[in-house]
């Protein structure tokens, strides 16, 4: 699995958002993003995360950057995601993993002692000039958007 590192051009992409429309890297150009990739609508650690970088969503617009989750789910279920969470950001639909897998957010990892093919929770920050600026692999969901944050301030 490749990993990004920082000053690598972000790969790019087109993905569907929460409302079926299409949203493009390149719509950000001369923008900073933090692009999350997540395993799932509604569960556990996934809500946490989710509403965590909703929490600090105002501070991160503040240093002008945009947040987007990526998850394999579909629009229906991030609709429902949203708006049970009062989530403040788009999600984007990455149902065959390719993008994950551009970024290596998707591949071999441990769950429960087992080497399992999943998605590999994992944020990146992307400048201006759509290059990596930070990439953060294998995350915990619990504090992760704080520590985001925490490096855009520092």
């Amino acid at each position: 699995m490749a990993r990004l590192e920082a000053g690598t051009k972000a790969p790019a992409f087109t993905l569907l958002n929460q409302d079926g429309a299409k949203v493009a890297l390149k719509d950000y150009a001369g923008e900073r993003i933090v692009l999350y990739f997540y395993p799932a609508d509604d569960t556990p650690g996934c809500t946490k995360e989710a509403c965590q970088f909703n929490d600090e969503l105002s501070s991160f617009r503040n240093l002008g950057v945009t947040v987007l989750g990526v998850s394999p789910d579909g629009a229906s279920k991030h609709v429902a995601f949203r708006e049970k969470y009062g989530l403040g950001f788009e999600l984007l639909s990455d149902p065959d993993k390719k993008v994950m897998e551009k970024y290596g957010a998707y591949g071999e990892k441990m769950m429960y002692g087992k080497k399992v093919l999943g998605v590999i929770r994992s944020t990146f920050l992307i400048g201006a000039n759509g290059k990596i600026e930070r990439a953060w692999y294998a995350v915990r969901a619990d504090g992760h958007a704080a520590k985001v944050l925490a490096a855009l301030e520092g």
